[in-house]
């Protein structure tokens, strides 16, 4: 199992600390897991590492540092509508799932120090599992992050610095530390091992229900659970699980969308774009780095990409709430879009749509 660079095909050793390839292309897992089936899942574990067959990192050491992720419930909101409570997860959000993987590999190859930039919930979950495994953590965060996203970082233990600007300075920020001091960068974005974590939430999906439905709703920023679920997918159907791709339906905000407006011209590349406030702050990002990988995929599937309304978000959340379900605005976004995106389309079809992030972090 090796790095190989999305760019120039160069590889390079997993237990590398270089966050990317020097050409500047980000790392791919050449990792070819186990075809995914029913007899090796392990079922004594009621949580993620019932999937240890089909994930590359020491079993031993995520067990140590595990803190329960995944195995979260579905819910039938009404006949034709599910939705994955992610948010029930130990730091509140779906990115546990990528973090508990990641970290456990850091562990596993010596890592004593990182640094992750976020808008709040990568950052907590990197910061709760640096915790477990003894990993001291910085998190850089853009001003306008959420107070209590920041106290739940901190109460980790981790560094939080605060950068003004928007979403993605803070990401430049946080790598140019990387550059100059060296330090690992636990990034949910730069780092492959993250996706091997997100792509559970498929596995899980698909042996609850024992079929995927046919609409999937997915919220895409920087694409950490976009390309967990793709690779999820791909693993059904290499294993003659499902027959063929579902309906991928990509949510961007209304207001940051630029993987929407780079298929609307058919580009490879993420447009250039003006940002605008939204209360989607957790796919708020202008400068998706995985943004040709991202592209690649929607090619590939006819994946539909559409935005979600900005005025109809905060009716959106307070829907749910009504129902008992409490999220944060991110995850309203996404359910707007499938109330605008669902008029419109034919009624009696069954989605999916996951609940990332709990509503008490706002």
């Amino acid at each position: 199992m090796k790095y190989i660079c999305s760019r120039c095909n160069k590889t390079e050793d997993i237990t590398t600390h270089k966050p990317a390839c020097e050409c500047g292309g980000l790392w791919k897992l050449d990792y070819r897991n186990n075809k995914f089936s029913n007899t090796m899942i392990v079922k004594e574990h009621w949580n993620m590492m019932r999937y240890k067959n089909f994930i590359p990192v020491n079993s031993k050491t995520w067990a140590e540092i595990s803190l329960g992720e995944g195995m979260t419930p579905m819910v039938r909101l009404n006949k034709n509508l599910l939705l994955k409570m992610d948010y029930l997860m130990p730091t509140l959000s779906f990115k546990d799932r990528g973090a508990a993987v990641l970290i456990a590999h850091c562990r596993d190859i010596g890592v004593k120090s990182v640094v992750q930039d976020s808008s709040g919930n990568a950052g907590n979950s990197i910061a709760a599992y640096c915790a477990r495994a003894g990993i001291d953590c910085e998190i850089f965060v853009p001003e306008g992050a959420s107070e209590k996203k920041i106290e739940m970082i901190k109460s980790h233990n981790a560094e939080v610095t605060v950068v003004p600007g928007s979403r993605d300075h803070c990401a430049d920020v946080c790598r140019k530390k990387v550059q100059t001091e060296g330090k690992y960068y636990a990034n949910h974005v730069y780092n492959p091992f993250f996706y091997e974590g997100t792509k559970t939430y498929i596995y899980e999906v698909y042996e609850e229900l024992k079929y995927i439905p046919q609409n999937i709703y997915v919220p895409l920023g920087n694409g950490t659970l976009f390309i967990g679920i793709m690779k999820g997918l791909e693993d059904l159907l290499a294993a003659g699980l499902i027959e063929k791709m579902p309906q991928i339906i990509a949510v961007q905000s209304e207001n940051c969308a630029p993987i929407a407006e780079a298929v609307k011209n058919r580009e490879k590349t993420p447009a250039d774009i003006n940002i605008s406030s939204t209360l989607a702050e957790g796919i708020a990002i202008g400068r998706p780095m995985r943004g040709p990988e991202i592209l690649d995929y929607i090619y590939k599937y006819s994946i539909d990409v559409i935005t979600a309304p900005e005025n109809r978000i905060s009716k959106a959340k307070a829907e749910l709430a009504a129902e008992g379900i409490y999220i944060e605005d991110t995850t309203a976004a996404t359910y707007a879009a499938y109330l605008k995106y669902s008029q419109s389309r034919e009624s009696n079809v069954e989605s999916l749509l996951p609940m990332c992030g709990a509503g008490l972090k706002k």
